[in-house]
């Protein structure tokens, strides 16, 4: 399992895209989609919400169990992947492309997101 190293981590394993005029996609790591199991069911935040780092906005179930799904920066929606919404088990097939979550207009980065080397430290153990 290779982590993308242009992205960033947070320790509940969602992913960070850099931003691009100040929009971040977010997504989950290859290691909470596999941790999960098969996703069935994903519960996003609507667009136009506020999200705050750290913070619960969202769910993904799977055969296994129901998970929160948290935000890795504050900020507010602008977009959700629909194609997600749509067929939950791109999330486990491409966590890192055609499974990305939603997108936010980032307000406020926490200080502690992880690099990939970080994350790969981190969920060793």
């Amino acid at each position: 399992m290779s982590n993308p190293q242009q992205l960033r981590y947070s320790k509940e394993h969602e992913w960070l895209s850099a931003a691009e005029d100040g929009v971040a996609t977010v997504g989950i790591t290859e290691h909470a989609a596999n941790a999960l199991g098969d996703v069935v069911f994903v519960q996003l935040p609507e667009v136009g919400a506020t999200v705050t780092a750290g913070e619960t906005c969202g769910e993904l179930e799977s055969t296994k169990s129901v998970s929160d799904l948290y935000s890795p920066v504050s900020g507010e929606v602008t977009e959700i992947n629909e194609d997600v919404v749509n067929d939950p088990s791109l999330v486990n097939s491409a966590p890192f492309e055609g499974g990305w979550l939603f997108k936010v207009r980032v307000s406020e980065e926490p200080s502690d997101l992880l690099s990939a080397a970080e994350y790969d430290a981190h969920i060793a153990g």
